[in-house]
């Protein structure tokens, strides 16, 4: 009877402690329907959709030990192989690892071409282990900012709407490449904000030929504001909110006033901020109400676009 009462509450305690206990992501969402296998490659961050295709050509995947074919579906139970080497699914369900980056101006952002060449005919090399918030190094191994990502969270990361590479400032990054997808296409519907430092000093009416938004090829830009933001010398800033533009139309913008650019760095991506505390060559992982509220733009966006009443 002793034996007994001391096991009981110890037995309730388990159970309490295994009830309370967040069951991981994966087995709360895993879903039996099976999915295309670029699908599932491209979501776990490992290549793109494309890139998968070649594999399955050459022969390089396996199903269940079987040469995997186009076209193929798997499941959360099937055994996916790359060369030999055993690939985790991430469920659809899972959340998706999204980081910011501050990169400085004429910084690599994907690694050199023979790199990413080399690290997808080794799939079981090894990569260097950085941790979330490591320092920019300046050794050639480290000189893209894509290099320095955990590589717990995917194998290949796709940024979106990236900066020119002369430019700088915010850069969304992520390793899944329907999220990828997905923000690429909402981003025309973007608010975001620049700092734009150019030689000499616009004119009144050059500030306002640049909020007309005349692009070279006719297009206008939705110029929300452009506001002198002071300078040294004869370098000036200049703050420029306008929506769904790229880094390159936004220089553009300025040197069809005849001013000569020099830098353009992008501080604000729809409802993402570039934090002052994060230096040039960090960057940070999102959080899920930052990310839940950047889906919650794009999809505003997007239906936005849908729906002909809102257009001019």
């Amino acid at each position: 009877m002793v034996n007994r009462s001391r096991e009981r509450p110890s037995s309730a305690r388990g159970r309490s402690k295994s009830a309370n206990r967040p069951q991981p992501e994966s087995r709360r969402t895993v879903s039996s329907e099976p999915e295309r296998l670029q699908k599932v490659l491209s979501r776990a961050g490992l290549a793109s959709r494309r890139e998968v295709e070649e594999w399955i050509r050459a022969g390089r995947i396996t199903v269940n030990e079987e040469p995997a074919v186009l076209g193929v579906r798997v499941g959360p139970l099937d055994q996916v192989r790359l060369d030999g080497r055993l690939i985790r699914q991430r469920s659809p369900g899972a959340a998706a690892r999204v980081f910011l980056c501050h990169r400085s101006p004429g910084e690599n952002l994907r690694q050199p071409l023979e790199d990413v060449e080399s690290s997808a005919a080794e799939p079981g090399g090894s990569f260097p282990q950085e941790a979330d918030h490591a320092p920019a190094r300046a050794t050639a191994s480290h000189a893209a900012m894509l290099d320095r990502l955990p590589r717990r969270a995917g194998r290949r990361f796709i940024p979106v709407s990236p900066m020119p590479r002369v430019d700088g400032g915010l850069e969304l990054v992520t390793s899944d490449g329907d999220l990828a997808s997905r923000l690429q296409r909402s981003m025309r519907g973007l608010t975001c904000e620049f700092s734009v430092r150019i030689h000499g000093e616009l004119s009144s009416q050059g500030i306002e030929t640049v909020l007309e938004g005349m692009l070279d090829n006719g297009r206008k830009l939705a110029v929300e504001r452009c506001e002198s933001g002071g300078g040294e010398g004869s370098n000036r800033w200049y703050t420029l909110v306008v929506r769904g533009a790229s880094g390159k139309e936004v220089r553009q913008l300025f040197e069809r006033q005849g001013a000569l650019v020099s830098r353009v760095l992008r501080t604000r991506l729809g409802s993402l901020a570039l934090d002052r505390h994060l230096s040039r060559g960090r960057f940070r992982e999102l959080q899920s109400q930052e990310l839940a509220a950047l889906m919650a733009s794009t999809d505003a966006t997007t239906r936005e676009a849908a729906d002909p009443e809102t257009e001019g």
